[in-house]
């Protein structure tokens, strides 16, 4: 079971920007404005900056205006996810262990938000395994899960569904993949 996001609430959201100084600027501004946890800044390639923030619903609501205010035209994307579901943050982390892997699920986006936002939305359609939701190199964003079959093939669909116009690069499920593979991706 993964650890709480936060003791206030169930809410996430993610501001990316394409300065890294604007996003120093936004976390601040983001952190000063209402009671919400810094769960992780980082930068990532091509000189652009993550933050994810958590808390109750309306702190990080008002958290992301803030953001958005002072980023103003270095925004690339955003979201805020009300009811993120528990296996999300451990997944935004790193690759989190499994026992065992039947089909394997990928979604690969352009940004770092789309993927996160999509892996909380596959997660939350089908009986799957979250493995990971995160930046990759070249700050693409990159979902991986498994399950069985059906269960994957639904999650994939529901991620790719929420992912904006031009921003999904590819989405494919593995009904069996090789034992090397699926050591590769889970460990």
């Amino acid at each position: 079971m993964s650890e709480p996001l936060s003791a206030r609430g169930p809410s996430i959201a993610l501001l990316e920007t394409s300065s890294i100084a604007r996003g120093i600027e936004a976390t601040d501004a983001m952190m000063t404005r209402a009671a919400v946890d810094l769960l992780l800044t980082t930068i990532v390639p091509r000189g652009k900056y993550l933050v994810l923030v958590g808390g109750a619903v309306a702190d990080v609501e008002q958290a992301l205006r803030a953001g958005l205010d002072t980023a103003g035209t270095a925004v690339v994307d955003h979201f805020l996810i009300q009811n993120v579901h528990p296996q999300l943050p451990a997944a935004i982390k790193g690759r989190v262990k499994v026992e065992s892997v039947e089909a394997i699920g990928l979604l690969e986006t352009k940004d770092v938000a789309s993927a996160i936002y999509a892996g909380d939305a596959a997660v939350k359609a089908a009986a799957v395994t979250l493995i990971e939701a995160r930046n990759q190199p070249g700050a693409k964003g990159l979902v991986v899960l498994t399950g069985d079959v059906g269960a994957v093939r639904a999650a994939v669909a529901a991620g790719a569904a929420t992912v904006k116009e031009g921003q999904l690069v590819a989405e494919v499920v593995i009904p069996r993949a090789h034992d090397a593979l699926l050591k590769s991706l889970t460990s």
